[in-house]
């Protein structure tokens, strides 16, 4: 794993998207502090985090883009799939050397509040939990713009369908105003979400009998559920799709101050399963 790092690791810099990705997130952070802490006085450099989270819709697709689907379209994928490192160091030491990138930023940043505390009042505990959300988001988006990469062999699409993914996921609070709560159409929302995690199965083992045991079961219990007790169904899927808003841990640190366990838990969570439909997916491909 450690040499399919540095061979990453390296390759981001010889490309220039490191040095690019990292002056990309510090100029953009530079510009709001000085435009929220230094003009206006604000003492959070939270702020400024909460601020420029859209731009790493645009940073990180561009930095994962390439992961899995260059080494796809020029055919090096197959040395990496035939080679004596597993599967998930493989997909492991990709992921951490953008991770790396990532956190070059992140620790630029932690420079920022001594700035503030020189200048006047600062909360600095309160910035640096801020600094360590913005990290993890960005780690979570990492995972999820590298799955993607895994599924085409075209850096455009895997940037494009990236950037169309964390959108829906910045504006996911939007998007759930626009879900229905009546109880048939939560059942229908319901059924057709676990179909497609039915129909993922079949992606995985193409085992038509275990995907079509999978579907029978998610089918037969919606109904049962919904004929013996409809009322909960009400307001099922904005209140489960409510609970993957990605941003609500960083805005409770700015707006509260405090650390929210449970959206730690949901990025890490969230960048295991990513990881995991990454690995199948390269698994895959290994044996087609």
């Amino acid at each position: 794993m450690k040499a399919i790092y540095k061979r990453e690791l390296n390759s981001y810099f010889h490309t220039m998207i490191g040095y690019v990705f990292i002056a990309f997130l510090v100029a953009y952070a530079g510009v709001y502090f000085m435009a929220y802490n230094l003009n206006y006085g604000y003492p959070y450099f939270s702020y400024v985090l909460t601020g420029i989270l859209f731009v790493l819709l645009i940073a990180v697709p561009v930095l994962t883009m390439r992961s899995f689907a260059e080494d796809r379209k020029n055919k090096t994928d197959q040395l990496l799939l035939t080679s004596p490192v597993s599967l998930p160091k493989v997909v492991l030491g990709k992921y951490l050397a953008m991770v790396t990138i990532l956190m070059v930023p992140c620790v630029i940043y932690l420079i920022f509040p001594l700035i503030i505390k020189s200048q006047g009042t600062a909360y600095i505990l309160t910035d640096y939990l801020s600094i360590l959300m913005f990290f993890l988001m960005g780690c979570v988006y990492i995972s999820i713009g590298m799955f993607i990469s895994s599924l085409t062999e075209s850096t455009i699409i895997a940037a494009i369908g990236t950037m169309g993914v964390l959108m829906a996921l910045y504006l996911w609070n939007g998007i759930l105003d626009f879900i229905p709560s009546g109880a048939g159409t939560n059942a229908i929302g319901v059924a057709v979400i676990l179909s497609l995690l039915a129909f993922l199965v079949w992606q995985m083992t193409k085992n038509w009998i275990i995907s079509g045991a999978v579907e029978l079961v998610v089918i037969a219990g919606t109904v049962i559920a919904y004929v013996a007790k409809s009322e909960l169904f009400e307001n099922l899927l904005p209140n489960i799709l409510a609970k993957l808003e990605l941003t609500d841990p960083m805005t409770v640190i700015t707006d509260s101050s405090y650390l929210d366990i449970s959206g730690i838990i949901l990025y890490l969570s969230m960048i295991a399963v990513f990881l995991f439909l990454t690995i199948q997916m390269i698994q895959k491909r290994r044996w087609s």
